[in-house]
């Protein structure tokens, strides 16, 4: 599980627009594979021993470790997925994600940190839109030369007001 906690001023901003731009086109494949419901694809943007973890602000500003949804792994991950097509009973529905414009940082040689921050939007299948959900993504991104993953990522949402119908990833 990799430290998120540290602020993204301690490294080296990415500079090559290049590599910026192939991160910035990853996050953004990122939400729209939830936001068009391709969740079976959504362990594919993680690495073999990714974390993810869906908390509060207030929670991670303190330090504690509970988090509302957690996956340690892609195992894990596609243990989720297959649950939300044979075992969970839920109201059909989409998100609609905006994300702010990511800074990113280079902690070591092929290793990102990122943050960016999040609106999503949830349509329920009889019309009803709300907005869902707000706050920041904390990554850490593995990118050595071919596709980026994600070695971690932190949902920190803003509220601790959660609708427990937190059925997709955010």
């Amino acid at each position: 599980m990799a430290d998120t906690t540290s602020t993204l001023d301690e490294f080296n901003e990415v500079s090559d627009p290049s590599l910026r731009a192939r991160i910035e086109d990853f996050l953004v494949d990122y939400v729209h594979t939830v936001d068009d419901a391709r969740i079976p694809e959504w362990p594919d943007y993680f690495t073999e021993d990714a974390f993810y973890q869906i908390t509060t602000r207030e929670n991670h500003d303190a330090g504690l470790p509970i988090g509302i949804m957690q996956c340690t792994g892609q195992g894990m991950m596609k243990d989720r997925v297959k649950a939300l097509y044979e075992a969970n009973i839920f109201e059909p529905h989409v998100y609609c994600h905006l994300l702010g414009r990511p800074r990113i940082h280079e902690e070591t040689p092929g290793l990102y940190r990122a943050r960016t921050n999040f609106q999503v939007t949830r349509t329920m299948q009889n019309g009803d839109r709300e907005l869902f959900a707000t706050g920041k993504y904390l990554d850490v991104i593995a990118c050595d030369g071919t596709t980026p993953k994600l070695q971690d990522r932190r949902v920190v949402l803003d509220s601790r007001r959660v609708d427990i119908l937190i059925v997709y990833p955010l």
